[in-house]
C-alpha cells in the first residue's frame, strides 16, 4: 500500500470517482513487525472511502520469518484492522494467505502436539493479557479514589438452602441438600435445618439490609418450598407467601429484589428421576419459573435463571463433592451443562414471550469463574493453558448464550482431541442441533459474574486418560505463595485479577451491549479468632471493589453492580457453618440466632454511601437541611397552679375505670408528623474518658473510686461510642427512627469547662455525628447537660455556684454556633429535678452533696436560671437564622392516689407531682414561681422548725418574668407509677422528701424489671400524658425516654421489653386518639445497652445488645429492635387485617348452646340415694376449696329444673349442654344398683328441654366419678374400661330415645393431668406425675372407644343420635414468632395437649410421635427398661381410631410457649412436654389468672383442627370468660368477649372454610368452680350464694348473647337494619362536641374520639342491647329489680 498510493493521491482519486464506482479493490501487504505503521495506513484509507464497500482482493504476509512463536499475531492484526467499524469491508481473497499457512504450520509442529493452535485471530484473553503485560505491581496495585457512576447498584446476597432454614416447616418439600446434610455428609453432621432461621425471621434480615442500605438484595427461591415435589401439581401457598412477604418488605425499604431461580437447592422428588441429567426436568424448570414470574414478577425486576452453574456441575455431578454427590466428570458433568443451558434458554424465552411486555423486567443468569494467569507468562503453552481454564470454566456456558449459541472451538477441539490421544472416550460433550443454537444463542439481558479469586495455570502433562477436570482440560493448576490466603483452601486474595476478568468478559462476551452485573464477590473467614473484627475481608472488599472500580473508570468496562456475599454467615454446604461469608456473624449455638454486624459490614455500608472511594471527603454539605422538626411557636402565659390542681379531672376521670375499661388494647396510627426516636447520653456510651484532650467529669471521678458503683464498673469506655459513629448510625438506620436523642459532653467540648480551652476533636466528634445522621435523615435532638459536669466547675462549686450560670451559658452558644446550622431541637437540662435530689439531697450521684433540706433546692434554682439564660440566648441571638426549639427535659413518675375517692389522697397525688414536676415546670410552663402547694409546704414546715425563712429560695418578680416561658415544647422521661397517699411526715432531718407530707409506695402485683422503682405500669401513661395536658394548657408534648431494664447480659429474645413497648406506646396512642393530648413525639430509651449510672452495667436497657467484655463492643439487634422498628414502620399499632370485625351469618341449622356440668349445679349431694363422688370427699377435705366452698347446695338445680329452662328459653338457645352425674344414677358406680330417683331426675330435665324445643347435649362425664370406684384405683385401674362402658349403656337403654347427642368425656386432659398429675383436682392424686397423667389418659380413651362402639352397634340404627369426645385445649402462640424453636414448642404444646387425646381417636389410633419420641427418650435416660407411656396393642389402635361422630372442643384462651429444658431427673407431663408458657401483658385479663382474652387463638385452633384432623365437623361445648368481686349488671368485658370469640368463629367457619357445627356458651350461671370455689363467675346469670334462695338475675351479657343467637352471628349494618334487632330501642349516640380529634377506629368501628371515649368503658355491646331491654330482662327473669324504665336509663347513662 505504502508506495503505491499516499493519502492525498487516494483522497483526490476518491472525490472524482465517488459517484461512479460500487466499490473499491484492494491489494494488501503486511509487513511483520510494522504493525502500527499498517494500522494508521489502512485507517487513513478507511476514513477517505468511508461510504464505499472496500474488497481485499489480495493479502499478502512478508517477512514472516521473523516472527518467532507467534504466527498469528498478523493474522489477529489484520483481522482486527479490517474489521474495524468505520470501514464496510465486503470480502477478501486468501489465496495468497493460504500459501502462507505451510509455513506457519510446519514451524507450529502440527495440531497434534499443540492441539490450541486452531487458526483464529488475537483472541480476547491475548488481549487483556496484552493489555496488562507492561503493568509494573506497583501500578497493577495502587489505590483509585474515585467513586462509581451513579446508579450504580450496590448489593449484598444469600441462597436460600444457605440461611432460610424450615426444612420441613409449613409443607416444603425435602431437596438435595436437606438429603446430604441428613445424610452425615457434612462437617460434623450439621445440617441446614435451622440454618439462620431466615424463613422465620424476614423482619430481622430486613432489620440489618435497612442498616447496610443495600439498593439489591439478591436471594434465591427455594423450588421446593414452593412446589414440594417439583412439579405444579402441589402449590404450597404458606412457602409463596415467605416469599411475598419478603419483596414486599424490601420494596417497602427502598431495596431492589434480585431473584435467583436456582441455587443448587433442587427438590429431591425431581433428583429421584434423575435430576440435571433427565432432559424431562427443564419442563419441570420452565412451570417453575412461569410461576414465579406470575406470582412475583410484578415486582420482581431482575431475575437470575441459574446461580453458578458450573459449580452445579463441577461439585454436583464431577467431583461429587455437592449433592448429589455424582463423581462424573466425563459425562454427567457436561451432560447437566447441556440440560441447565437448554432449560435457562427456554426460560428466557417464556420471560421474553410471555411476560417482559408487562412486567419490564430483566433476565440472566450469574456464571462464576476464577481469573487464569499463566504460571510462566513468557510460555506460550501456559498463555494456552491459561486461555483454555477460562473457556471451560467460563465459556463453557458463557460461549452458547452471549457468542453464538454453541460451546467455545477451544472446549470442544480440547475434548476432542484427549478422545482420541485416549483409548476410550474420556469425556462426552453434548452436541447442540442448529434449532438449539437458535435457542440458546442471546438469551441473557446481563451478564452476572461471580469471581472470588485467582490461579496460575500451567499446560497439563498430556497423556492422562483418567477422566478428571484437569486432565480433560489439559491444565494445571497453582497459586502462588505470596498470595494471602483465607480460610478455606480454593480461595486466595488475588485482586488484580477481577479487573482482568471483568476485561476479558466484556471483549469476550458483552462489549457495550449487555451490562455486566458483578453478583458474587466475598471471602469466607474461619470460625475461630475474632468473629467480629473481620480486617481480612474488610480488605478484600476494599482492594476487590477498587479493581471493580478501576475496570469501570480506567477500562470503560460496563460494570452496573456489585454485589456482596453475604448478608449473614450461613449454611456453606460440606463445610456446614465452620466457614464464614456474611457481613453479619451468626451465632449458632444460640436458638435465638442472633445477627451482629462485623466490621465489613460497617465497612461496606460506607461504600455503599460514598458510592466507592471518593479522594478526600468533601467539607460539610452546605445545603440546607429538610427533616421534620417542630415549628417554634409561643407557648401562652398560664396563672398559677391551684391546689390541688385543676389536673385533678384526671384522677376523676381514670381513676374509676375498671381494669376491662382500663386495659382494653386500643388500634390506631399517629399523625404523619409524628416523630420516631431513640435516646442515649453521652457518659453512658461515648467512652473515650480522657481520648483526645477531653476533660474529666465529675461522673469520670466518681467512678474511678471504688465502692461508688455497682461491681466497680465506670464509663471509660462504655459503648466506644466516641470511636463508633457509623456503627451507632447503622442502628439508627436498622430502626428507621426519625430523630436520634444524644448529649453533648461538655468537657469534651471545654475541657476545663470554659471556653479558653476548646478541644477541635471533640467537636470534630460531634460534627461527624450530626453529619452522618443528617445524611441519613435523622434529626438530631441535642442535649447540652446530661449530668456530666466538668470536674474543674465542680471543684468552684459546681450547681451550687451562681457563676455556673454564665458558664453553661458560654458553652451552650459555643454549641449553638457551631452545631445549630444543623441541629433544629435542643434540649438545655436532662432532668434537673434528679441532679438536684440525687447529686445533693441523698447524695447518690456525684457530687455526692447529702443535704437533703437545702441543696436541693438552691441547686433547681440555679438551674432554672441557667436554663432560662440558655433559652434567651438562642432566642436573642440564634433563633432568627437557625430556627430551631429549645426546652427542658424532666423525669416524671405518674402518681396513682392509694384510694382515690379520699380527697387527701388526691390531694398528696397532685403535691407529688407538683414538687417532682411543678418544681421546674411551674415556673417555666405557667407564671415563672414555684407551685403555690410547694411555695407552703416549704415555708410552713420551715416556720415549724423554727427556721427565720423557707428553706426554698425566692424568686424576685424580675426573675419570674425572666424564666416563664422559656420553652417551646413539653419534653420528659417517663418509666413507672407510683401510688401516693397522704403521710404526716417528720420534721427533722431538713428534707425536700419529708417536704412533699406523702407516702410513696408500689402495687406488688405490678411486673417487676430489674430496678425496683421501675415496675411496668403502662396506664400511668396515659394518665400522665392527660395530666400534662391539663396542668399546661396541652402544649406539644415529646416523650423523650421511655423503656425497660432487665438484668442479664445476653437478652436478645427481651420478650419483657417488646410487652413494655406494647403497652406504653398504647396507652401515649390512646391519649394522643381519644383524649386529644398534642403528643408530637417519642423516643425509646436506649439505643444500646449502657452504662447506667450507680447501677453500672447490669441493667439492660438497649434495644441492641453490647457485649461489654468484646473490646470491639459489638452491637446486637435485640427483638425489642425488630418490634420498635415495625412500630415506627406503621407509624403506631394499625389493626391487623385478621382482627378486622366480619360482618355474616352462621349456616342456618347452626346450634347455639349453653353449658353446665353436674357437680357444678345441681347441689342434693346425698339426696334421693344419690352415692358420693371424688368431687364430694375432694371438696370436704381441708385446704382443697377455695374459701372451703363445696357443691353440697351448689345452684341447687336439682331442686329447679323449670327456673333453669326458663333461663335457657329466655336465652334462645336451640341446645343445652348438660352432665349426668354418674354416682347420681349409679350410686357405687356399678350397675348393681340403679337410683331411679336419680335418673328420674335427668328424665325430667330431658322432657322440659323437649317440651322448650331445646335439644339436649348430654355429656356422660364430667369428672365426677363415684367414690367408690376411686377407691380401687379409679382411671388407673384398667377395669374402669369396662365400668364406664356399662354405665353409658344404662344411660342409651334409659334415655337414648330422647336424647341425640351425647358425650363421652369431658376434657380429659383436666382429669389426667389435675386429677393424677398435678393433683389439684379430684381425686388429688399427685405422686406419679410421670407415670399416673398417662396411665389414665390410656384408660380414658380406651373407655371412650368401648362407649362409642357401643353406640355405633347397638343403639345407633335405632335411637339415630350422634356421639363423640370433648377435648379442650389452649392455643399455643410461640413466645418468638421469629424462633424455629418457639415455633416447635408451641406445636409440641398442642400435641401434648390437644393432641394426647385427638390424635389416637381423630388420626391413626396411636399417640402423636412426639409424645410417643420424647417419653421413651425421657423416660430411658431416667434408667427405666421402657416408656412411662403406655402403648397401644395393633388391635386397639384400630379399635380406637375414628371413634368419633364431630370434634367437640372447649378452648378459652391462648398462651405464648418457648422451649424448657426440665433437669433429666425429673418424671412428669411438663417435662417430658419441655415447654414454659407466659401470657402477653397487652391480652385483657379476666376473673382467672390463667384465662387472658385472646379471641384470635380461637380461629387459630379451629383452622388447626381442621388441617390437622381432615376437617372433622366441630361443635364448640365450651367457651366463656369469668370475673370476681361484687355483681356487676353491665358485664362489657363478658360482652368483649362473646362478641369477638364468636367472630372469630365466623372467620373459621366463612374464610377458612372449617366445618363448625355448633356453639356453646360457658356458662348457663355462676356456679362451683372447681377447686376456686364460688370466687370466679363465668354465668350468663348471676347467682347470689350469700342468699339462701340463691336467686339468678340476668347479666347484660345474657341478652346479648341471646340477641347473637337471634341473629345467628352478625348482621351487616351496612345492609339496614335486621329484622333480628328490630326490637331493640336504639341508643341516639350524642352529637360529637365541636372540635373533637377526627374519626378513631375501634373495634372496626369508626367513631369520633369522643365517642371512643364511651366505646372504651362501654363498648358497643351496649348499644345494640339497648338500656330498656336489659332492664326488661332483668326485671323478668330476676325477680330483683322494681326500678322504672326511666331509673334504669339513668343508671346506665351515668355508667357512660
Amino acid at each position: 500500500m505504502g508506495s503505491v498510493l499516499d493519502s492525498a493521491s487516494s483522497e483526490l482519486l476518491s472525490v472524482s470517482l465517488q459517484d461512479s464506482v460500487d466499490f473499491v479493490s484492494l491489494n494488501l501487504r503486511y509487513h511483520s513487525g510494522n504493525e502500527t505503521d499498517f494500522y494508521k495506513k489502512l485507517s487513513e484509507f478507511q476514513s477517505v472511502w468511508k461510504d464505499k464497500d472496500i474488497l481485499v482482493s489480495s493479502l499478502k504476509i512478508l517477512d514472516y520469518a521473523s516472527m518467532e512463536g507467534y504466527p498469528f499475531t498478523p493474522v489477529a492484526a489484520i483481522v482486527k484492522a479490517i474489521n474495524k467499524e468505520e470501514g464496510h469491508m465486503i470480502g477478501c481473497d486468501i489465496n495468497e494467505f493460504l500459501d502462507y499457512l505451510p509455513h506457519v504450520l510446519s514451524e507450529t509442529n502440527i495440531l497434534q502436539e499443540n492441539p490450541d493452535a486452531v487458526l483464529a485471530p488475537r483472541s480476547s484473553y491475548q488481549a487483556v493479557q496484552e493489555m496488562f503485560a507492561e503493568q509494573s505491581e506497583l501500578e497493577r496495585d495502587s489505590f483509585l479514589q474515585d467513586v462509581f457512576p451513579s446508579g450504580f447498584l450496590w448489593g449484598v446476597s444469600t441462597g436460600a438452602f444457605n440461611i432460610e432454614g424450615a426444612w420441613a416447616e409449613d409443607g416444603k418439600g425435602e431437596n438435595i441438600w436437606d438429603q446430604f446434610g441428613h445424610g452425615g455428609q457434612v462437617h460434623m453432621n450439621q445440617t441446614a435445618d435451622v440454618a439462620c432461621d431466615s424463613y422465620y425471621k424476614t423482619s430481622y434480615d430486613i432489620y440489618l439490609l435497612k442498616g447496610l442500605r443495600p439498593q439489591l438484595y439478591k436471594f434465591s427461591v427455594s423450588w421446593s418450598r414452593i412446589f414440594p415435589v417439583g412439579t405444579n401439581k402441589t402449590i404450597n401457598s404458606k412457602g409463596v407467601d415467605y416469599y411475598n412477604r419478603l419483596i414486599d418488605r424490601l420494596l417497602d425499604s427502598n431495596i431492589e429484589p434480585m431473584v435467583t431461580l436456582f441455587h443448587w437447592d433442587l427438590p429431591q422428588a425431581l433428583q429421584a428421576l434423575g435430576g440435571w441429567q433427565n432432559e424431562s426436568i427443564i419442563d419441570a424448570f420452565v412451570s417453575y419459573a412461569d410461576f414465579c414470574f406470575s406470582t412475583f414478577g410484578d415486582r420482581v425486576k431482575l431475575w437470575v435463571t441459574f446461580h453458578e452453574p458450573w459449580v452445579i456441575s463441577y461439585a454436583g455431578y464431577g467431583t461429587g463433592e455437592h449433592p448429589p454427590g455424582i463423581t462424573d466428570p466425563g459425562e454427567a458433568s457436561y451432560k447437566v451443562a447441556h440440560t441447565i443451558l437448554k432449560a435457562h434458554a427456554k426460560v428466557w424465552h417464556l420471560y421474553n414471550d410471555k411476560y417482559r411486555s408487562q412486567q419490564q423486567g430483566k433476565v440472566g443468569l450469574v456464571l462464576n469463574s476464577d481469573w487464569a494467569e499463566p504460571k510462566t507468562p513468557s510460555s506460550s503453552e501456559d498463555v494456552r493453558a491459561s486461555e483454555r481454564y477460562l473457556q471451560f470454566m467460563l465459556g463453557w456456558f458463557a460461549h452458547p448464550i452471549f457468542v453464538n449459541g454453541d460451546y467455545p472451538d477451544i472446549l470442544k477441539a480440547q475434548i476432542q482431541e484427549v478422545n482420541q490421544q485416549c483409548p476410550m472416550t474420556i469425556a462426552q460433550l453434548p452436541v447442540f442441533t442448529e434449532e438449539e443454537k437458535t435457542l440458546v444463542k442471546g438469551t441473557a439481558d446481563f451478564f452476572g459474574l461471580s469471581h472470588y479469586t485467582s490461579r496460575l495455570v500451567s499446560a497439563g502433562t498430556n497423556g492422562t486418560c483418567t477422566p478428571g477436570y484437569e486432565s480433560i482440560g489439559n491444565f494445571s493448576l497453582h497459586v502462588d505463595p505470596s498470595w494471602p490466603q483465607a480460610a478455606s483452601s480454593w480461595i486466595h486474595v488475588v485482586p488484580w485479577g477481577l479487573r482482568r476478568l471483568l476485561n476479558f468478559v466484556s471483549q469476550e462476551y458483552t462489549g457495550s451491549k449487555i451490562p455486566i452485573y458483578i453478583a458474587g464477590n466475598g471471602v469466607p473467614t474461619g470460625d475461630t479468632g475474632d468473629l467480629l473484627n473481620d480486617t481480612l475481608r474488610v480488605d478484600y472488599f476494599r482492594q476487590y471493589i477498587n479493581e471493580a472500580l478501576k475496570a469501570v473508570k480506567l477500562d470503560t468496562v460496563d460494570v452496573r453492580s456489585y454485589i456482596a456475599r453475604s448478608l449473614l454467615d450461613g449454611f456453606e454446604g460440606p463445610v456446614g457453618y465452620s466457614l464464614k461469608f456474611g457481613l453479619h456473624y451468626v451465632d449458632f449455638e444460640d436458638s435465638n440466632r442472633p445477627r451482629t454486624p462485623k466490621a465489613s459490614a460497617y465497612f461496606y455500608s460506607g461504600v455503599i454511601e460514598k458510592n466507592g472511594f471518593p479522594s478526600q471527603t468533601l467539607g460539610r454539605s452546605s445545603a440546607p437541611v429538610v427533616f421534620d422538626r417542630p415549628v417554634p411557636s409561643k407557648l401562652p402565659n398560664l396563672p398559677a397552679s391551684e391546689v390541688p390542681s385543676k389536673a385533678k379531672v384526671v384522677w376523676q376521670k381514670f381513676s374509676s375505670q375498671t381494669a376491662f375499661e382500663r386495659d382494653m388494647y386500643f388500634y390506631g396510627t399517629f399523625p404523619e408528623d409524628f416523630t420516631w426516636g431513640v435516646s442515649s447520653s453521652s457518659y453512658q456510651i461515648e467512652g473515650g474518658w480522657d481520648a483526645d484532650g477531653k476533660g474529666p467529669s465529675i461522673w469520670d471521678n466518681f467512678t474511678h473510686v471504688p465502692g461508688n458503683v455497682n461491681n466497680n464498673d465506670n464509663g471509660d469506655i462504655a459503648c466506644d461510642s466516641y470511636n463508633r459513629v457509623e456503627e451507632d448510625i447503622y442502628m439508627l438506620k436498622a430502626l428507621g427512627v426519625k430523630n436520634y436523642r444524644f448529649s453533648v459532653s461538655w468537657p469534651r467540648i471545654f475541657p476545663n469547662g470554659r471556653n479558653n480551652s476548646i478541644n477541635s476533636h471533640g467537636v470534630a466528634y460531634y460534627n461527624r455525628l450530626i453529619d452522618g445522621l443528617i445524611a441519613n435523615n435523622i434529626t438530631p435532638i441535642v442535649t447540652l447537660y446530661h449530668w456530666d459536669l466538668p470536674q474543674t466547675l465542680q471543684d468552684i462549686g459546681g450547681w451550687e455556684n451562681d457563676e455556673i450560670i454564665d458558664l453553661f451559658d458560654s458553652f451552650a452558644d459555643f454549641c449553638f454556633q457551631t452545631f445549630g446550622d444543623r441541629v433544629k431541637f435542643w434540649l438545655t437540662l436532662n432532668e434537673p429535678n434528679i441532679i438536684s435530689w440525687l447529686g445533693y439531697g441523698e447524695g447518690l450521684f456525684p457530687p455526692n452533696v447529702k443535704d437533703p433540706g437545702y441543696a436541693p433546692y438552691k441547686v433547681a434554682h440555679i438551674l432554672l436560671k441557667a436554663h432560662a439564660r440558655v433559652y434567651h440566648t438562642y432566642d436573642d441571638k440564634y433563633r432568627a437564622s437557625q430556627g430551631g426549639v429549645i426546652a427542658v427535659c424532666l423525669f416524671i413518675s405518674w402518681a396513682e392516689p392509694k384510694t382515690p375517692s379520699d380527697p387527701r389522697d388526691i390531694e398528696a397525688a397532685d403535691r407529688y407531682l407538683q414538687f417532682l414536676v411543678g418544681w421546674f415546670a411551674h415556673p417555666i410552663y405557667k407564671n415563672g414561681d414555684y407551685p403555690e402547694v410547694m411555695k407552703w409546704k416549704v415555708g410552713n414546715r420551715s416556720e415549724l422548725q423554727n427556721l427565720p425563712s423557707s428553706r426554698l429560695p425566692v424568686l424576685t418578680a424580675e426573675e419570674q418574668e425572666y424564666i416563664r416561658g422559656t420553652a417551646d415544647v413539653f419534653c420528659f422521661n417517663t418509666y413507672s407509677s407510683k401510688i401516693v397517699s397522704h403521710s404526716t411526715t417528720r420534721l427533722s432531718p431538713f428534707s425536700y422528701d419529708y417536704d412533699q407530707e406523702v407516702s410513696v409506695t408500689v402495687d406488688s402485683s405490678w411486673p417487676s424489671s430489674v430496678l425496683p422503682d421501675h415496675r411496668p405500669v403502662a396506664w400511668g401513661m396515659r394518665r400522665l400524658l392527660n395530666w400534662i395536658k391539663e396542668e399546661y394548657g396541652n402544649p406539644p408534648i415529646y416523650i423523650i425516654e421511655n423503656g425497660v431494664g432487665a438484668k442479664t447480659a445476653s437478652d436478645v429474645d427481651d420478650n419483657a421489653r417488646i410487652f413494655y413497648f406494647k403497652t406504653y406506646i398504647d396507652e401515649a396512642l390512646k391519649a394522643y386518639k381519644v383524649d386529644g393530648v398534642n403528643l408530637k413525639g417519642y423516643n425509646a430509651w436506649s439505643l444500646m445497652d449502657n452504662f447506667e449510672w450507680v447501677d453500672g452495667y447490669e441493667p439492660r436497657f438497649g434495644l441492641h445488645q453490647i457485649d461489654f467484655d468484646n473490646p470491639n463492643r459489638p452491637r446486637t439487634p435485640k427483638r425489642s429492635a425488630v418490634y420498635y422498628a415495625e412500630i415506627i414502620r406503621n407509624n403506631g399499632i394499625p389493626l391487623p387485617k385478621e382482627d378486622e370485625f366480619l360482618y355474616g351469618e352462621f349456616p342456618e341449622n347452626f346450634s347455639w348452646s349453653v353449658a353446665t356440668a353436674a357437680y357444678q349445679i345441681e347441689g342434693g349431694w346425698r339426696a334421693d340415694g344419690k352415692g358420693l363422688s371424688i368431687w364430694d370427699k375432694y371438696a370436704h377435705t381441708p385446704l382443697r376449696i377455695g374459701k372451703d366452698a363445696t357443691g353440697d347446695v351448689a345452684c341447687d338445680s336439682y331442686h329447679r329444673i323449670e327456673e333453669d329452662v326458663e333461663m335457657l328459653k329466655s336465652l334462645k338457645v336451640s341446645h343445652y349442654r348438660f352432665s349426668i352425674s354418674w354416682s347420681r344414677v349409679l350410686p357405687d358406680g356399678t350397675t348393681r344398683y340403679i337410683n331411679e330417683k336419680g335418673l328420674n331426675y335427668y328424665e325430667r330435665l330431658i322432657d322440659a328441654l323437649l317440651a322448650a324445643n331445646i335439644v339436649p347435649q348430654v355429656t356422660l362425664y364430667h369428672w365426677d366419678l363415684p367414690q367408690a370406684l376411686q377407691d380401687i384405683g379409679g382411671w388407673e385401674n384398667d377395669t374402669i374400661v369396662q365400668r364406664f362402658k356399662e354405665y353409658a349403656e344404662v344411660l342409651f337403654q334409659r334415655l337414648g330415645d330422647k336424647v341425640k347427642f351425647w358425650i363421652t368425656l369431658n376434657e380429659p386432659y383436666n382429669t389426667a393431668y389435675l386429677g393424677y398429675g398435678t393433683g389439684t383436682a379430684a381425686p388429688g392424686v399427685s405422686v406419679r406425675p410421670g407415670r399416673a397423667p398417662y396411665v389414665v389418659g390410656h384408660n380414658l380413651i380406651k373407655a371412650h372407644a368401648e362407649a362409642w362402639h357401643l353406640y355405633n352397634e347397638t343403639y345407633r340404627a335405632k335411637q339415630g343420635g350422634l356421639i363423640s369426645i370433648t377435648i379442650n385445649s389452649d392455643w399455643a402462640e410461640p413466645r418468638n414468632p421469629h424462633s424455629q424453636e418457639d415455633i416447635e414448642a408451641a406445636r409440641r404444646f398442642m400435641q401434648f395437649f390437644l393432641g394426647w387425646f385427638a390424635h389416637p381417636i381423630f388420626k391413626n389410633g396411636d399417640y402423636s410421635e412426639v409424645m410417643k419420641r420424647r417419653i421413651q427418650e425421657r423416660s430411658l435416660a431416667q434408667g427405666l427398661s421402657e416408656s412411662r407411656l403406655p402403648e397401644f396393642t395393633e388391635s386397639e389402635k384400630q379399635r380406637i381410631k375414628g371413634t368419633y361422630d364431630y370434634f367437640g372442643l372447649n378452648h378459652y384462651t391462648t398462651v405464648l410457649t418457648y422451649n424448657m429444658n426440665y433437669p433429666k431427673s425429673v418424671k412428669s407431663y411438663d417435662s417430658d412436654r419441655g415447654v414454659a408458657t407466659v401470657t402477653d401483658r397487652s391480652w385483657l385479663g379476666s376473673g382467672s389468672l390463667w384465662l387472658k382474652v385472646t379471641p384470635f387463638g380461637f380461629r387459630k385452633i379451629l383452622r388447626w383442627i381442621k388441617e390437622e384432623y381432615n376437617n372433622p365437623p366441630i361443635y364448640v361445648t365450651e367457651n366463656g370468660v369469668s370475673e370476681r368481686g361484687a355483681f356487676e349488671f353491665n358485664d362489657t368485658w363478658r360482652m368483649h368477649y362473646y362478641r369477638s370469640y364468636i367472630n372469630e368463629a365466623l372467620k373459621a367457619n366463612v374464610l377458612d372454610r372449617v366445618d363448625l357445627r355448633g356453639y356453646t356458651a360457658w356458662t348457663l350461671m355462676d356456679n362451683l368452680e372447681w377447686a376456686v370455689g364460688y370466687e370466679e363467675k363465668f354465668g350468663l346469670y348471676h347467682v347470689n350464694f350469700s342468699d339462701p334462695a340463691l336467686p339468678r338475675r340476668p347479666r347484660a351479657s345474657a341478652k346479648y348473647y341471646s340477641q347473637i343467637i337471634k341473629c345467628n352471628g352478625f348482621p351487616d349494618p351496612a345492609t339496614g337494619p335486621h329484622p333480628c334487632l328490630e326490637q331493640e330501642p336504639e341508643v341516639t349516640p350524642t352529637d360529637p362536641t365541636p372540635g373533637a380529634a377526627d374519626s378513631v377506629n375501634f373495634l372496626g368501628l369508626d367513631l369520633t374520639s369522643q365517642s371512643a371515649e364511651i366505646a372504651l368503658y362501654v363498648l358497643f355491646a351496649l348499644s345494640a342491647v339497648g338500656a330498656l331491654g336489659l332492664a326488661l330482662f332483668a326485671y323478668k327473669y330476676g325477680k330483683l329489680s322494681k326500678r322504672s324504665h326511666k331509673q334504669s336509663h339513668i343508671e346506665l347513662s351515668s355508667k357512660m
